[in-house]
């Protein structure tokens, strides 16, 4: 049955407009209708936020997404409407804890990307033109809708990836919030820089948007990597067209309805959906965007770096990672252990970030192993909607096979498998889920294809060493430099080892503490550019200087 939001909106019905005024709300509440007169309360944005000033299209459109167990269609969010796909077809959408279908997505091509280049084109001039004021009040409403329905959000993330929903709770959507939030107080204490020229000019530097920006953002961290992305681009002034994973499309359908109620202009942010060879090709080689921004396997950003170089876009790649846990016997042990085991295994393995290659010193490697391989026996797997649920399912059947097939390749070179090594047998509604118990291997050589190739999976392998330069070079020796970890209590080795190790970011006596004013990003194969911090809001602007003189 065809499904419709109705916006009710008494007080608001003025003459279109160009451009956001600032307004009060002359009301209380929204309501979304759904289906047969059923209703579901929005919640009231605080008095003196910024809103549009004229009602959507028609005073409705079609629906991004409905209530859970029922056929649903997702469809694309184009110049402040929900629209559909413009050859109308749909995408499966699976639920990775049953492995069944429970929605279809838009399957959208090069002819959608244009209708939302053409929205983002005519946004720009507005947008662009706001005071970082404007664009800071109407992103913190985002952040503060998108709190106020974050079990709403939470549900949809786990539903639609595999995590457990305690894990969307506590850290996806918590961290989506606080994007939208860090960049929308960012803008409003940039500096600019002044040099002058003896007695004979004064130069000063401008920082301007770049224009259409293209994001496009994966699977694994579906709403917080998708707001990393497109928060500090529409900080800086830019308007939007985003893709995520055409696997994990929800919430960002979602965020489309909470920007329109926030009172974004129509055409800011735009998201397609469908495939990469089809929506993200047509996004890497539109002429009119300006710059790319992408997270992904490094293969695709190849296929990124090679098309769009010869354009002269902006580049901005966050690639694969595999990362080394180096463990030193003067380190706190029992928490080495215990964020060792969440550092190989949080979201299922399927984080870039995850320590996936545990090398630990000699002396207390035996200590080590049995300690860790004991408390990964205890890691929970099951239905994501049970908070006792440690361990949820893999987004895919397809990534369900790749990660088995890593696993017979392990035991193949070698690998002795201290626990799992198959697929988990959940009972339930989640049966025929794509679930894989947490896999310990040791024996296997730092040179063997499990320890140099991403898996993305719950596989971690465990590796002994005798000296300090050997636990580098074994860490250095694969085409990936994104993240390490190191446990020591010797401050001269921290920061000895940390120099030493090529890796983007390094973490020591901890593993995933992330302060949103740092740099992120990687070396090697693990990507080009920097995120985060005044970094991103760098490379979604271009400089300029200006000399006046005397």
């Amino acid at each position: 049955m065809e499904k419709y939001i109705r916006y009710c909106t008494p007080n608001l019905q003025q003459p279109r407009q160009n451009k956001l005024k600032m307004a009060y709300l002359a009301y209380h509440f929204r309501f979304i209708f759904i289906g047969l007169g059923t209703a579901t309360q929005i919640p009231k944005l605080k008095r003196g936020n910024p809103v549009r000033t004229d009602p959507p299209a028609k005073a409705n459109f079609h629906a991004a997404y409905y209530s859970f167990g029922t056929m649903d269609y997702i469809k694309n969010y184009i110049n402040g409407t929900y629209v559909e796909s413009h050859s109308s077809m749909w995408i499966d959408n699976y639920e990775p804890a049953t492995g069944k279908v429970y929605s279809h997505v838009a399957d959208s091509d090069g002819i959608d990307v244009q209708k939302a280049v053409d929205a983002a084109k005519s946004a720009f001039p507005i947008w662009s033109s706001m005071t970082a004021e404007q664009r800071s009040n109407i992103m913190l409403a985002i952040a503060n809708s998108i709190e106020e329905r974050l079990e709403e959000f939470a549900q949809a993330e786990s539903k639609d990836q595999g995590k457990p929903v305690w894990l969307a709770r506590v850290m996806d959507i918590p961290r989506a919030i606080s994007n939208f939030r860090f960049f929308a107080t960012e803008i409003l204490h940039t500096t600019t820089y002044a040099h002058q020229t003896d007695s004979l000019a004064l130069n000063y530097t401008l920082r301007k948007p770049l224009g259409v920006v293209g994001c496009i953002s994966p699977w694994n961290l579906p709403l917080y990597l998708f707001t990393w992305k497109i928060a500090p681009a529409l900080a800086a002034g830019n308007t939007v067209v985003a893709k995520q994973s055409e696997m994990t499309p929800l919430t960002a359908a979602m965020l489309g309805e909470i920007c329109t109620i926030a009172g974004m202009p129509a055409g800011v942010l735009n998201i397609i959906h469908g495939y990469g060879h089809k929506v993200g090709a047509a996004i890497v080689e539109h002429p009119e965007i300006k710059a790319i921004s992408f997270t992904g396997s490094t293969r695709t950003g190849e296929y990124i770096a090679k098309t769009a170089g010869p354009m002269f876009k902006k580049l901005s790649l966050e690639l694969g990672g595999k990362n080394p846990n180096l463990v030193f016997a003067d380190c706190n042990l029992e928490k080495a252990v215990r964020e060792s085991v969440r550092a190989a295994f949080l979201n299922q393995g399927e984080i870039c970030l995850c320590g996936s290659r545990i090398f630990v010193e000699k002396t207390i490697y035996n200590s080590f192993v049995e300690q860790f391989v004991a408390q990964v026996k205890e890691l929970g797997i099951g239905d994501p909607l049970i908070d006792t649920s440690r361990v949820g399912a893999l987004v895919s059947e397809d990534h369900m096979n790749k990660v088995l097939n890593y696993i017979e390749l392990a035991k193949q070179e070698g690998g002795t498998i201290e626990t799992g090594g198959k697929k988990a047998t959940v009972t339930g509604r989640c049966a025929d889920g794509w679930f894989i118990e947490p896999t310990v291997f040791t024996g296997l050589t730092h040179t063997c294809r499990t320890n140099q190739e991403e898996i993305f999976g719950p596989v971690v392998t465990i590796t002994p060493f005798d000296t300090e330069e050997e636990a580098v070079m074994m860490a250095n020796s694969t085409g990936y430099g994104l993240a390490a970890v190191v446990w020591t209590e010797n401050l001269n080795r921290a920061h000895r080892v940390s120099a030493l190790l090529e890796s983007g970011i390094v973490w020591v006596n901890c593993w995933l503490l992330r302060d949103l004013r740092t740099p992120f990003g990687g070396v090697k194969h693990s990507g080009v550019g920097r995120e985060g911090g005044i970094e991103a809001l760098r490379f979604f602007t271009d400089m300029k200087n200006v000399c006046i003189g005397f």
